[in-house]
């Protein structure tokens, strides 16, 4: 038997459309992007605002792929365990920087 292919949709209907009103946007020469408020040519920018006018309004569409990273806590909050610290050991012996011989005569 094949494998099926799970039947979950990623990205809900309002997704769809507030994607496809980007689009329509951007022909029309409407779409502006946020910060800088300038006409947005790109196809793939303006895909990106619409999924971002869908998020903003609670519509089923995945995260972005750096957002798994902004969310996560601090490195010195979370707990460590098992590991011991290298860094706090002490050197000894300095190298001893080259000194140039003088000639005496």
């Amino acid at each position: 038997m094949a494998a099926r292919k799970k039947s979950g949709r990623k990205y809900g209907k309002s997704a769809g459309k507030r994607v496809g009103s980007a689009m329509r946007r951007r022909k029309k020469g409407t779409l502006k992007s946020g910060r800088s408020g300038r006409k947005v040519k790109s196809r793939k920018q303006a895909i990106a605002i619409g999924l971002s006018e869908a998020r903003a309004k609670g519509a089923k569409v995945p995260r972005k792929k750096g957002a798994k990273k902004s969310t996560r806590k601090s490195s010195s909050s979370r707990k460590k365990t098992g590991r011991k610290k290298t860094s706090s050991r002490k050197k000894t012996g300095r190298k001893k920087s080259a000194r140039k011989s003088s000639s005496r005569s």
